[in-house]
């Protein structure tokens, strides 16, 4: 759902992109602006994906980012969550990960950081990379 109060864009830079927006704003996905909410979202029930999106402006990765991550989630069949972490944070989460590399997605199980898939990739190397990361079966035979 749309915010027109723009509530939703209060914090971080990032999010002057459309793309980056759209998965907040439509999408409803969580904007973590604080290691508090990072932790609260990646020790939830389930599996979860945070989007580490770097600077649209200076790595044009950033937008591709921002359409491949809902298509990943759509054909691993809501198997994971996502988020999209802040600039506020951003730094403190890609190092605390070792994740440096932007963009980048970061997957955990339950609070158990499973690994990342950092920079954008082909398609058939998340359909290789992901299932092993997140132990599933290939989305193909996936029911």
């Amino acid at each position: 759902m749309h915010d027109p109060s723009g509530a939703a864009l209060a914090s971080g830079a990032s999010l002057s992109h459309p793309l980056l927006r759209r998965l907040v704003d439509d999408l409803g996905w969580p904007l973590l602006a604080s290691l508090d909410e990072v932790s609260a979202f990646t020790t939830r029930p389930g599996t979860h994906c945070l989007l580490v999106p770097g600077n649209p402006v200076r790595n044009l990765e950033t937008a591709d980012a921002a359409v491949i991550l809902p298509e990943l989630r759509m054909a691993f069949q809501g198997v994971f969550d996502c988020a999209l972490v802040d600039d506020a944070v951003e730094a403190e989460v890609r190092e605390t990960f070792k994740a440096l590399k932007t963009p980048g997605f970061l997957f955990f199980a339950e609070g158990t950081y499973l690994g990342s898939i950092q920079k954008i990739r082909d398609w058939d190397d998340y359909m290789v990379h992901l299932p092993r990361l997140l132990g599933l079966r290939t989305p193909e035979r996936m029911q």
